[in-house]
């Protein structure tokens, strides 16, 4: 199948982005890279009636570490994260979402920003950002405003974003020494979208977890966080014993339905095995290297 007709724009600044949402309210659409809106509106599953396409708004592309955080610009692609030495030694966990992503053609179109605004519960970076207690900036005509993840996804394609507003930037807070994260997912094949996933964060203190975070994916109606999980295991030396009753206490968080994928059943049991396995790399992660 092919799209239904619609009015393609590229603005060259944000506030032509602003003045184009405005005029179409309702009608329009933001392109950030287009991989999973494309195909919706191929399928005519989507039908917008303007594409208000960002790839010429300069500034949304930044990746570095700024002001005690990692700072991913919207348009940033997946491709781009898998090959920065500073994601892959510093936030691990983000590397093995992104190599994790589709395959390789979508990766290099696919942006990190078009991922998370998008707010679908099968993409596999809410979750991990959830984890790692990421942050969003929203840019529109009447200033920007910073949130939390937790607040920004709302439900299953809907997120906190109004009006004219865009997501603009992502803040991941800098890992503290002694700190690892990692992602893992269950897939049919190869570039699928997850069965079930798990992302974890944790620093450790003396042996102790000082901080722990826990984000699933595919699980229920957004990316949720596990947040019993989190709470059980902070304190606590990340032996055997509490990582399992931790990955329990996050399938009980949970909230899969029966579909073509597998039943509900099979899914939070995935979930709790999966906890358990993303617990211990990235506990080793924050033993072996000190970062993430």
């Amino acid at each position: 199948m092919i799209p239904d007709d619609f009015t393609y724009a590229a603005p060259t600044n944000l506030p032509q982005v602003w003045d184009l949402l405005r005029q179409h309210e309702g009608d329009a659409k933001i392109l950030a890279g287009g991989q999973s809106h494309i195909p919706l509106m191929k399928l005519r599953l989507a039908s917008p009636a303007y594409l208000i396409d960002l790839r010429n708004v300069p500034g949304l592309t930044t990746l570095a570490e700024r002001d005690g955080s990692l700072i991913i610009g919207a348009m940033v692609t997946e491709t781009t994260l898998e090959r920065s030495p500073l994601v892959r030694q510093r936030y691990a966990g983000i590397y093995d979402a992104s190599a994790v992503v589709a395959d390789p053609i979508v990766r290099n179109f696919a942006t990190v920003g078009g991922n998370v605004a998008h707010a679908d519960p099968a993409n596999d970076h809410p979750a991990m950002l959830l984890a790692l207690r990421a942050n969003v900036t929203l840019q529109g005509s009447r200033g920007s405003r910073t949130m939390s993840l937790d607040d920004f996804m709302v439900d299953t394609f809907e997120t906190a974003l109004q009006g004219d507003e865009v997501l603009s930037e992502i803040r991941v807070p800098s890992p503290p020494p002694q700190s690892g994260s990692a992602y893992i997912k269950l897939e049919r094949k190869v570039g699928d979208y997850a069965i079930a996933a798990v992302g974890a964060a944790v620093t450790l203190e003396n042996g102790v977890c000082s901080r722990v975070g826990i984000g699933l994916t595919n699980v229920g109606p957004k990316a949720i966080r596990a947040t019993q999980a989190e709470t059980f295991l902070t304190g606590k030396q990340p032996d055997d014993a509490s990582i399992r009753e931790t990955a329990r206490l996050a399938a009980d968080a949970a909230q899969p339905t029966t579909d073509l994928h597998g039943p509900a059943d099979y899914k939070r049991a995935m979930v709790q095995t999966l906890t358990a396995r993303v617990l211990r790399l990235a506990v080793q992660r924050a033993t072996a290297g000190g970062g993430q």
